[in-house]
């Protein structure tokens, strides 16, 4: 949804839904009907911003057929929907039983991830409503630890020359957030902020993301003064949540943070004795340093884990840092683990889903709202 600011700054908040698994046209068109149409209606809102995740398959069904576009276009509106951001990180199989490392293929250092991200470019320019001014795309910090960076630097300069080619014929922008992650070959904003300032191309920016953030434990002031500093732009802020075990020699703190640990996503664990592991690989290890930092996206909406915590507490001044910019980043809830939770916290069906989705997306309203952004 689109909230007021002051000065007559406005910002875009929404959803990320790459919580749902479709990789088809088809699969994203019913998704809007099924559930996100759903979650407007239980905000009783007019309008309601959503960050679709379109995977490689559908991108390029989408761009080679105009009459699936226009029933995505349709199917939105029709829903009192909007598109102001994509969610180009997986690239596609991103629920398959097992993904792990597998996310972050193919690398900027591949023809194929830049070729997907200029598709979903294409789709935005098409999408965007008109009181929107620029769209974003949210996408792998260049890739793994292991990745060729000079290759990589070279793919987002071919996808910066192509941006620019877009916003020249369309009038539209669409800025590329690159979006830190434990373990990946850019695990912090500042990181992004020095390979962004090198490459010096105007379209691409940043995503914050605040589950990551907190993992590598990157506070607000110093990951936005970085920004500052190089003159890159935060494009967009994923409103997220990760858990916290404050003593994992503690058996029973160690117990309850296996129960999230499940083999579809990584879960990279952060600790006094450093290292990025996952979280199998943490729960096998020697490594007790208080307290573990634990990648594995919460709903925001819930701080009661029991003998665990969250670092729900370091949303706040990010969101704060964002709204008081001059041009605001996109604000998009991500929580893609509800169908991976212990299945205690799981929803038991759609109708829950909805409901979960609905409620991450009311509490951070409230939280904009304590900034003083109401709706528009």
């Amino acid at each position: 949804m689109r909230l007021r600011l002051s000065g007559d700054r406005t910002v875009h908040l929404g959803y990320c839904y790459n919580v749902l698994p479709g990789e088809t046209a088809a699969a994203v068109c019913d998704q809007v009907a099924r559930v996100c149409g759903p979650v407007r209606r239980r905000l009783d809102v007019a309008r309601l911003g959503v960050g679709l995740w379109i995977a490689q398959p559908a991108a390029r069904e989408l761009r080679a057929d105009p009459a699936a576009r226009r029933r995505l276009a349709a199917a939105l509106a029709a829903e009192g929907l909007y598109v102001f951001t994509l969610n180009g990180f997986p690239f596609g199989g991103f629920h398959a039983p097992r993904v792990k490392a597998r996310v972050f293929e193919p690398s900027w250092a591949e023809a194929a991830r830049v070729d997907y991200t200029l598709d979903l470019a294409e789709l935005l320019v098409e999408l965007l409503p008109d009181d929107v001014a620029r769209g974003s795309i949210s996408t792998v910090p260049l890739g793994p630890a292991t990745v060729d960076r000079a290759a990589a630097a070279a793919g987002l300069a071919r996808l910066a020359d192509g941006l620019e080619a877009i916003a020249a014929r369309t009038g539209r922008r669409i800025d590329l957030a690159i979006e830190p992650e434990p373990g990946a070959a850019l695990e912090r904003v500042a990181e992004v902020a020095e390979v962004v300032a090198a490459i010096g191309a105007p379209s691409l920016g940043a995503c914050v993301d605040c589950c990551h953030a907190a993992v590598v434990d990157e506070p607000a002031a110093a990951l936005f003064a970085a920004l500052a500093a190089a003159e890159v732009r935060c494009a967009k802020v994923q409103v997220s949540s990760a858990l916290v075990v404050p003593d994992p020699a503690d058996p029973d703190q160690r117990a309850a943070i296996a129960a999230f640990d499940e083999p579809r996503f990584l879960h990279q664990v952060r600790s006094a004795g450093g290292g990025a592991m996952d979280l199998p690989d943490a729960l096998a290890s020697l490594d007790r340093g208080a307290p573990w930092r634990v990648h594995f996206h919460v709903p925001v909406h819930d701080d009661d884990f029991g003998l665990l915590a969250s670092t729900r507490a370091a949303i706040a001044p990010i969101l704060a840092a964002a709204v008081a910019l001059a041009e605001p980043p996109h604000l998009e809830v991500e929580t893609y683990t509800w169908a991976v939770l212990p299945p205690a916290r799981r929803p038991r069906d759609e109708a829950g889903l909805i409901d979960g989705i609905a409620r991450e997306l009311a509490w951070t309203l409230a939280r904009c709202a304590e900034l003083g952004a109401t709706p528009w």
